[in-house]
C-alpha cells in the first residue's frame, strides 16, 4: 500500500482521512471531514471542503472547490454533506456545494463523470454517472441528472429540473423544465425539442431497433397532433416492447414541472 503524497506546502486538517496514493500539490487545501478515497489527485490550489466523502481516483484540477458551503440564504451552519464516488474529474475553477438541511442534508455525485472548467452543481443536487457538463454548465439547488447526459457550455437547469438518461442540452439553453431521457433540447428563438439525440446515442451503441423505436415515440410526441396524453397512450399501444419508450413515459408522467417541447 502506497501512502498520501503531500507537497509541503499543502494544508491538510488534522481530522482529513487519506486513502493510498492520494497526491496533493503545493497550496492544495484538504479541509476538515474530508475523506480522500484511494489514487484521488489535488494539483495546485485545488480545495476539497467537509464534510464531504470522496471515492477513488478522482481529480482536482487547479482553483477548484468542492465540497464548499452551500450558496443559500437559509444556511446557518448546519451539519450537511457532499458525496462522491469514483473516477470523476473536475477542471478548473468547478464548484461543488454540499447540501442544505431543507434539501435532505445531501449532494451527491456518481462515477466518472466529467466537468470542465467553471461548471457548478449546487446544493442538494444529484449527478449520476458519465455525465459531461461542458465549461460553464450550471445546476441551481436540488436538480436531478441522471446518466450519460451532457449539459452544454453555459446552460444553466433551474431548480427541482431533472435531465433524463443519455439526454444533450446544447450550448447557451436555459431549462426550466425536465429535458425528456434521449432527447437533444437546443435553443433557438426558443428551447424545443428537436427529437432524439441520434449521433449521442449511436455513439453510445444504440442498436437500429432502439433507435427506430425511439424515433418513432419522438415523432408522436413532437409532430403528430396528438396531445402529449394521447401520444403516450400510442406509444404504449405501438411500442409496448421497447424498454427505452416505456423509461421515455414513465419519465413524462412524473414530470412535475412539466417537459421540453
Amino acid at each position: 500500500m502506497s501512502v498520501a503524497h503531500i507537497h509541503l506546502q499543502a494544508v491538510v486538517a488534522p481530522t482529513a482521512k487519506l486513502g493510498s496514493g492520494v497526491q496533493i500539490g503545493p497550496y492544495a487545501v484538504v479541509g476538515d471531514g474530508v475523506e480522500l478515497g484511494d489514487g484521488c489527485v489535488l494539483h495546485a490550489h485545488a480545495a476539497v471542503q467537509g464534510p464531504s466523502q470522496i471515492g477513488r481516483d478522482n481529480v482536482f484540477h487547479p482553483f477548484s472547490s468542492i465540497g464548499g458551503d452551500p450558496q443559500d440564504i437559509g444556511y446557518r451552519g448546519e451539519h450537511v454533506e457532499l458525496s462522491v464516488g469514483d473516477g470523476n474529474v473536475f477542471r478548473e475553477y468547478v464548484t461543488v456545494s454540499r447540501g442544505t438541511v431543507k434539501g435532505g442534508g445531501k449532494t451527491s455525485v456518481g462515477n466518472r463523470n466529467l466537468f470542465l472548467a467553471s461548471s457548478h452543481v449546487g446544493h442538494d443536487c444529484h449527478v449520476g454517472d458519465s455525465n459531461l457538463f461542458v465549461n460553464g454548465a450550471t445546476l441551481a439547488g436540488h436538480v436531478i441528472v441522471e446518466d450519460f447526459a451532457t449539459i452544454g457550455f453555459c446552460s444553466p437547469v433551474h431548480q427541482f429540473c431533472r435531465v433524463g438518461r443519455y439526454a444533450y442540452v446544447g450550448a447557451s439553453t436555459v431549462i426550466t423544465q425536465d429535458v425528456p431521457p434521449f432527447s437533444l433540447v437546443v435553443t433557438e428563438r426558443e428551447t424545443i425539442c428537436f427529437g432524439v439525440n441520434k449521433v449521442g446515442l449511436q455513439r453510445k451503441g444504440f442498436s437500429e431497433e432502439r433507435m427506430q423505436s425511439l424515433q418513432t415515440a419522438f415523432r408522436l410526441l413532437l409532430r403528430s397532433k396528438l396531445n402529449t396524453k394521447q401520444a403516450l397512450g400510442e406509444m404504449r399501444a405501438s411500442l409496448a416492447d421497447s424498454a427505452d419508450v416505456a423509461e421515455l413515459i414513465r419519465f413524462i408522467e412524473t414530470a412535475e414541472r412539466g417537459i421540453v417541447k
